[in-house]
Formats: structure tokens, C-alpha cells, sequence
């Protein structure tokens, strides 16, 4: 269907009211830019969930990489984001004495680390499925070069059992920021990114076991549209769609998958907001624990007082809920992860006028 036409048919539902969520940060991202919120119908709500990987992490991590950062001979290396994320006390960025190498990519790590080998360089592996082929490169290519100054402190999630939570508290209880934002999840667009990795099939057997619909998305408007669409369809079926079949196929990257399991095996993990969840992270193996910088019990998370992140991850209330949203908390001052990350919910609901 043309663009136009997928708006006209979203506007023209006149059935239950909807909540439908996405779990992927870039898809909140696209949605925000594309402008979808203000093409839906009252009945239809979208809500984001804990989709920015940088957003779920604890502060018990970031707590551990400043402690890291400051120690003698040792330099933490990360991507931009995860610089401003506030431990228990601060961050990495104006911490003082931290060393902190900033990158784009995991691998300027290994570039990072010959160069220097009196350094023990760190790299703050935190992500989803999608970046977890490229850490698992990276330890590949740490042992082949016989690298011995570099590190992981891996925080790394999986979606299947975090949806699975998301739908066992069915989005509800006492823990929403406002009364009226209490409902249930009724289907969910799929992380595209993740997808690519891990297939379709993935969210087709997490389907049956939840019982509600998904549909795997691109990042254009058409492609989001086109998810929204069948899943306003499909409320309440078991079905999943793939409107993104130029680079999701139905079992995945299998090279990719197979090169993770060779080197991070399942864990318990620590999300923001959510508490610790069985089996949706992935840890170094033991063989290849002496590469790890400590990310064992990193659980701790302490969100400073007002701030509703937590909530927000959760999916029980929206950004604007906030009492700090667009007030002491801006993507120039941020107080919560959420308003950190360029994937997080409160920050595009912030600079595309969302509240």
C-alpha cells in the first residue's frame, strides 16, 4: 500500500482502544521523526519499551566503569552515549582523572590497545543482539592478535525474556507515573535491527507463548505504518509479519548467531526499571573469562530521585509524565538515561515536541 493510503486506513479504525509497543530505540527514533503519533487515531497509543540499550543499563555499571576509568593504567573505551549516563554518584564524563577513550567503532579498540600495552583498556560492551555479533569479533580478534591489555565489561540484553516480563505484569499495577496510563500491551513492533540477527522465526515462537501479535519493521514511515496497520488487525491473534524483508529473513544471520554462541553464553541481567531478569543477557564464557573487566553482580541501580525512567523503559507512563521532563531534565542537562541516549524515549519526545 502507498503511504497515504496506510494513513487513511489507520484513520479510519473504530475498534477497541490499542496500546501498541516498540522495543527498539531506532524505531522510536523513526517514529518521532516520521511524525506517526499525530497520524493515529485517539484509540490507537503508542508506547515505548525498553528498546535503547543504553537507557536499560544500571547504574551499578556505569558505577563500575568510572571506578575502571579512574584506576591507575587503565582507560575505558565506549561509544558517545553511555559517557552521560549517571551512576549512583556521576558519570564518566565529568568525573575527575577518568581516562575515557571515546570511539565509533569496538574494533579502534584493538588499534587502542597495541599502541599502548602498558594500558589495560576496557570496552563498555553494552547492547542487544544486534551489536553482540561485533563484540564477539572483537574477542575473536583480541585472541587471534594475542592481546593482553584488553577488556570487556560486558551489559549486554536479549529481547525474548524481557517481552516475556512486559506481558506476564501485563504493563499494569501500581507503579504507573499516572492513573489513567494503565494498559494492556496489545501488540508489539519488533526491533528491526534485531531482527536481522536473530529472524523473524524468533518473535513467531514468542507469539504463541504470549499470545499476542508482532510485526518486524524497517525505519521508513511505510514500513512502521504498514506494522501498525496489521497489528490494529491482529489484536488479540498470535501472528507475526516481516515488513522488513529486505534484511530480515525468517532464521537470521546464522553466521552471526554462531559466532555469539561461541563466545557469550546466557545469563541472569539487570535491566533499568525492570529489576533482574533470567536468562536475557549475555556473559563471556568461561573460557574466555579472563578477557571480562567485572560485570559479574552489577545489579545495583540507583535513578535519582523524581526521575521516572524506570517507568518509562516499563512502558507505565509516557515521558511527558515526567515531573522533570522539559524542566531540570533536557537532553543539554540530562538527569535520566532516557534524556541521554540519542535512541532513548524522553529524548525524542523532547526535541520533536512530543509531550
Amino acid at each position: 500500500m502507498k503511504t497515504a493510503d496506510l494513513v487513511q486506513a489507520i484513520a479510519a479504525y473504530d475498534g477497541k482502544p490499542l496500546t501498541l509497543m516498540e522495543v527498539c530505540g531506532t524505531h522510536t527514533a523513526a517514529i518521532s521523526e516520521c511524525g506517526i503519533p499525530s497520524l493515529l487515531p485517539p484509540a490507537i497509543r503508542l508506547i515505548s519499551g525498553p528498546g535503547c540499550p543504553v537507557c536499560v543499563t544500571v547504574s551499578a555499571y556505569i558505577d563500575r566503569l568510572i571506578q575502571l576509568a579512574t584506576s591507575p593504567n587503565t582507560c575505558v573505551v565506549s561509544f558517545g552515549d553511555l559517557l552521560r549516563v549517571k551512576g549512583s554518584s556521576g558519570d564518566l564524563c565529568s568525573t575527575k582523572g577518568a581516562r575515557v577513550e571515546m570511539v565509533y567503532t569496538p574494533f579502534r579498540a584493538l588499534e587502542l590497545a597495541e599502541s599502548d600495552p602498558h594500558t589495560t583498556f576496557v570496552f563498555a560492551a553494552v547492547g542487544f543482539e544486534t551489536t553482540a555479533p561485533l563484540y564477539a569479533l572483537l574477542v575473536e580478534q583480541i585472541i587471534a592478535r594475542g592481546i593482553e591489555n584488553l577488556k570487556l565489561l560486558t551489559a549486554l540484553k536479549t529481547m525474548p525474556a524481557v517481552i516475556r516480563t512486559l506481558c506476564k505484569e501485563d504493563n499494569a499495577g501500581g507503579n504507573a507515573c499516572t492513573a489513567d496510563f494503565v494498559s494492556t500491551i496489545d501488540g508489539f513492533i519488533a526491533p528491526g535491527h534485531v531482527a536481522t540477527v536473530t529472524g523473524s522465526a524468533l518473535f513467531e515462537a514468542l507469539a504463541q507463548e504470549v499470545g499476542k501479535p508482532f510485526a518486524v519493521a524497517g525505519f521508513t514511515a511505510p514500513s512502521l505504518l504498514a506494522a501498525i496497520l496489521a497489528l490494529t488487525k491482529s489484536a488479540g491473534r498470535a501472528e507475526v509479519y516481516n515488513f522488513y524483508p529486505s534484511a530480515v529473513t525468517k532464521e537470521g544471520n546464522r553466521d552471526a548467531l554462531a559466532k555469539v554462541d561461541r563466545y557469550f553464553e546466557p545469563c541472569t541481567a539487570a535491566w533499568r526499571g525492570l529489576g533482574t531478569i533470567p536468562d536475557s543477557g549475555l556473559r563471556l564464557r568461561a573460557a574466555f573469562a579472563h578477557l571480562d573487566a567485572g560485570s559479574d553482580a552489577l545489579t545495583a541501580d540507583h535513578i535519582p530521585a523524581g526521575c521516572h525512567c524506570g517507568q518509562v523503559i516499563a512502558g507505565k507512563c509516557a515521558p511527558a509524565d515526567c515531573p522533570m521532563f522539559g524542566k531540570v531534565c533536557t537532553p543539554e542537562s540530562p538527569i535520566g538515561a532516557c534524556m541521554v541516549s540519542m535512541e532513548g524515549a524522553c529524548y525524542h519526545h523532547y526535541i520533536n515536541d512530543r509531550h
